[in-house]
Formats: C-alpha cells, sequence, structure tokens
C-alpha cells in the first residue's frame, strides 16, 4: 500500500501553530540527517538504524498525522463528521472543566498563570532536548503545544474571544486535527521541566503539557495503555503496574533471600516483609524486582550491615512505589498514594523511604501532599540521604579500589531538578568511585533519560524508535562525551542511574546503538556500586557482560 505524506509547511517551508488543524497527512517526517550531530564514534554513517515508517494497518487504525509516530496506543481517531462534532464538543468541555476551580484542585493557578503571561521570547527553546535533538523541529518546541491550547482556549472560551476571534486568540481552527494532534504532541515531552527553569518569569510549559494530558485523560478517557489501563488500573486491581500479585512478589523475595544474595553476598540475609513498627517502609519500583532484583538485595545488604530498622510491605501497591498518575491524572495520582499512606499506616512505620525510583520520589514526597492530610500525611524521604548516611558514617567497610572503573552519573530529573536531591549522591560517588567523573551539564542542570513522563515504560509499535533517536538523543551524548577519553576500549564503564525508569531507558537506548557492544558502556544503581565496594565481598557485585 503506498502512503503520499503531504506535510503541513507554508511557501518558506515552516510550521506555523495553526497548521495543527489542517488536512495533511502528517506534520513532520523526521530524518537522520537532521538530526542533532553524536560524539565519535557515533559521528560516522551507518553508526545508527534509520528511521522506519508506519505500518499502514496503524496510520488507519492510531494517530500518525503528527510526525508518524504512536504514542497513544488506542484507536480513537473519529471516522464521520458526527464523531468529530461529539470530539470536539467533549474537548471543550473537559477544557472548560480544566481551566474551573472545582475541575482543577491540583494546579490550576500556575496553568492559568502559564497560560496567560508568556512573552514567546522563545528562551525555553534551547534548553528542551528533544527539540534540539530532533533538528529543532518547530512542533517539538516547549511553546507550540502551550500556543495551541492557548490560543484553544482564548478563541472558543473567553468571552472576547468568541466575539472578536482570531483578532484576540491568534489564527487557530478547532477540529479534529486540532485534537488528535494536541494529545499526541503531549507525549513529545518528557515532562522535565529545564524549559521552566530557563524561562524568565516561570513560564511553565511542562505543567500546561501535564495540564493537556489531564484533559485527555480524566475528562475523555484517552491516555496510553502502558500509563493507565496497565499502569495505574492494573497497580489498584493487582497490585502492581507490572502485573505482580503480591502472591508472586513474595516469591520474588524468597528467590533473593535464598538464591541472588547468597550468590553475591556469600551468606543469607532475612528480608523483613510486613514487620510492624519498623522506622522504615522501603518502598521500591516493582520493576526492580523483575528486570534488576540485584538491586533490592543491595539495599537489603546495606540496611542490614548498618543495622537500620525496616521492612517491606506485601500489601496490595504496597510493595511497588510506582505511581503513573502523576504524569497524565490527578485522580490516578491521589488513588494510588492514598493506597502507600495506607500500608504505612497500617504497618505502624514512622516514614516511608522511596527506593530508586525518580517519578516516586516526586509524586510521595511532594506531590502527595496536595492529598495526604491528617492521620495519612505519613513522612516520606528520598533512599540516597540513607545511603550517604551510611557511607559517610563508615558504617559499612568500603574499599573504593573495588570500584576502579570510569563511572558518570546520570541525574533523573524527579529527583535533582525537580526535589533539590543533588549531593548526596556524588559525595558517595566521589569516595568510592576512583574514576568519577560528571557529566555535563550535571545537577540541576543535567538533561532527562528521554525516558521520562511515562515514556519509559511506553513500548507499543513504533514509539520506542522515535524515544532513542529523539527523546533520548541528548542523553546518549552526554554519556559518549563523559566517556571520550576511554570511549573504545575495552574497560568497562558505568552509567549510575539512581532510577528504575532511567535504567529501562538507558538500556534500550544502549541497545538501540549497539553501544556496550562497541563502546563497552553499561548501567545500573547506585547502592550496587556501594555494595560492590564492600570489603568482605569475595566476588564484584557488579558483572559487566
Amino acid at each position: 500500500m503506498l502512503v503520499v505524506i503531504q506535510m503541513a509547511k507554508n511557501n518558506k517551508g515552516e510550521i506555523k501553530i495553526e497548521d495543527i488543524s489542517k488536512p495533511v497527512s502528517q506534520m513532520i517526517k523526521l530524518s537522520l540527517k537532521d538530526l542533532m550531530t553524536l560524539p565519535p564514534p557515533y559521528d560516522k554513517p551507518g553508526m545508527e538504524p534509520e528511521f522506519t515508517e508506519p505500518k499502514p494497518e496503524w496510520r488507519e487504525k492510531y494517530i500518525t498525522e503528527l510526525d508518524g509516530y504512536i504514542a497513544i496506543d488506542i484507536p480513537w481517531k473519529p471516522k464521520t463528521k458526527e464523531e468529530e462534532k461529539k470530539l470536539i464538543e467533549t474537548f471543550l468541555n473537559g477544557l472548560k472543566n480544566l481551566l474551573s476551580r472545582e475541575g482543577n484542585w491540583t494546579f490550576l493557578q500556575p496553568l492559568l498563570l502559564s497560560l496567560d503571561y508568556c512573552a514567546k521570547c522563545q528562551t525555553c527553546s534551547e534548553a528542551c532536548p528533544i527539540y534540539i535533538s530532533s533538528g529543532r523541529k518547530e512542533i517539538y518546541r516547549p511553546t507550540y503545544r502551550s500556543e495551541v491550547l492557548r490560543r484553544i482556549y482564548k478563541r472558543y472560551l473567553t468571552p472576547s474571544g468568541k466575539i472578536l476571534g482570531e483578532f484576540i486568540s491568534g489564527n487557530i481552527e478547532l477540529n479534529a486535527n486540532t485534537i488528535i494532534r494536541l494529545a499526541e504532541l503531549s507525549y513529545r515531552c518528557t515532562l522535565c521541566r529545564r524549559c521552566t527553569q530557563t524561562c524568565p518569569i516561570g513560564i511553565d510549559n511542562g505543567l500546561i503539557t501535564h495540564e493537556i494530558r489531564k484533559l485527555f485523560s480524566s475528562e475523555m478517557g484517552i491516555a496510553p495503555k502502558p500509563l493507565h489501563e496497565l499502569g495505574s488500573i492494573q497497580q489498584l486491581k493487582i497490585g502492581s503496574s507490572t502485573g505482580m500479585s503480591p502472591e508472586a512478589f513474595k516469591d520474588i523475595i524468597k528467590f533473593i533471600e535464598d538464591e541472588l544474595i547468597p550468590e553475591k553476598y556469600g551468606k543469607k540475609i532475612k528480608i523483613p516483609i510486613d514487620e510492624k513498627n519498623a522506622d522504615i517502609l522501603l518502598i521500591h519500583n516493582a520493576g526492580e524486582f523483575l528486570s534488576w532484583p540485584e538491586n533490592p538485595a543491595a539495599f537489603a545488604i546495606l540496611f542490614e550491615e548498618a543495622g537500620i530498622s525496616w521492612t517491606l510491605s506485601s500489601d496490595l501497591v504496597g510493595y511497588d512505589a510506582v505511581n503513573y498518575g502523576v504524569w497524565y491524572d490527578d485522580i490516578q495520582l491521589a488513588r494510588v498514594a492514598v493506597k502507600h499512606a495506607e500500608v504505612a499506616r497500617k504497618l505502624n512505620v514512622k516514614k516511608i523511604v522511596v527506593g530508586e525510583c525518580g517519578h516516586a520520589h516526586k509524586a510521595l514526597t511532594v506531590i502527595a501532599d496536595r492529598v495526604l492530610h491528617d492521620e495519612l500525611n505519613i513522612p516520606r524521604e528520598s533512599c540516597l540521604p540513607i545511603l550517604w548516611d551510611i557511607v559517610k558514617k563508615e558504617k559499612i567497610n568500603l574499599d573504593p579500589n573495588k570500584n576502579n572503573f570510569p563511572v558518570t552519573l546520570h541525574d533523573p530529573c524527579n529527583i535533582v531538578r525537580l526535589m533539590g536531591i543533588v549531593e548526596p549522591q556524588r559525595n558517595i560517588l566521589r569516595k568510592l568511585c576512583p574514576q568519577f567523573r560528571e557529566m555535563e551539564p550535571h545537577g540541576v542542570y543535567n538533561y532527562c533519560c528521554g525516558g521520562g513522563s511515562g515514556f519509559a515504560i511506553m513500548q507499543s509499535m513504533n514509539f520506542p524508535e522515535w524515544r532513542s533517536k529523539i527523546a533520548s538523543r541528548m542523553k546518549f551524548k552526554q554519556i559518549l562525551s563523559a566517556f571520550q577519553e576511554n570511549i573504545s576500549s575495552d574497560i568497562p564503564k558505568y552509567v549510575c542511574a539512581p532510577c528504575s525508569n532511567c535504567k529501562g531507558t538507558l538500556r534500550d537506548m544502549l541497545n538501540h546503538y549497539k553501544a556496550t557492544e562497541r563502546c563497552h558502556i553499561y548501567y545500573g544503581g547506585l547502592a550496587d556500586l556501594i555494595v560492590n565496594a564492600m570489603v568482605d565481598l569475595k566476588k564484584p557485585f557488579i558483572e559487566f557482560h
């Protein structure tokens, strides 16, 4: 089947805001020659796969009208004029509710301020890794989707806009193309907030993107399956977004106790589950248990050796720190956050500690403040200061020479830029890794891994290709640059990523570019590095293979 791609460009080849409503089959087409150049050895032709075309059946069923890629993996494209009319009505009613105090109890004020006061200076654009990596494609500019929503709001929902039209709002036509492309466009941003950090007046284009997602999810029932149906809903129903039941969780803990820890550590440790009155309820991203069980094993070893009073929970939701609602739907966020607090209250722990998971940090320790009150307002902390305390106070005998290989640190956006936890993880690496080197930029200015806002778990159809080539490209450039002096050697190089979703993204990125095979670049957690440095360990905890 031959598909002719019509692009939305004016005579100068430029994309305009109003082009989002045009009846073309695809707004832009991505090409390798347009993308940001990568450092050696990836500056040579043939070092990365070409872009692929979406399958004809995907074009028929899903939204490919933006850039050919599919983030929202449910069929919702209107097929008749009646369906288009209903879609527009539902969208406008949802937007009206989103902009009301009753309908937006979390972020109404910052949303309205960001819609009303953007100076359109485009300072934020140069801070956006997706915009830069794509070769500065206009639709990926942080202000593009914001301006689309702003024009719709002003033209269709304000008295002056209804009377004076585009004189007030700017040119925009609200039709099916506008709505379906805006929905997809809200999933071309990782919500990393670098744009907000850079804005001279604090306009939050990341928040506007989040609120667009929320509009489509809570008002229209439209969200990617991995986030909603297989994420939040499955977590509340089964216990984990991974589909892991409490029984399966206990089986994995038994495997870690009976096999993994004895093999790695040389002796058995009893991992506490459902122990009441412990100081700490530790909650990991459940993906760790399935993909990187060494990480929860490392925490168990460290807490055991340091004499920390702690427990895990096997209660529904209590063993999975994931809270995907933080990315797309406040109602789902609140439901999961309340469950986490209820589990902690049931166990009568002194505080909840979040393991190495970036979005769970922000969801439970920051955003959940809006919903956890009175007896549910249990103290909630990051694991990183606790790990630094173990290392700093020398509660365990550690030998830095065991980590004498090149190490760099990835700063998860939700932990570092959005929470300000910058130094504990660095202090650990400075003390335990003789060849530690920073990425540039780093700390609060670091770039997203490319898997933020849910992208790490969105594996449907061709979206992983877009994520690796565009969303993760800047992070891959940072990693290559950090290891440039050793890039061609057989020496293993370690990217420390204290976040489960970041690790998943790094795994897929390194596979896409064959960087482990070509450059011997590996990745892993922070707790793993600490255990690897333990003097009493008979063999390395971290294995490079």
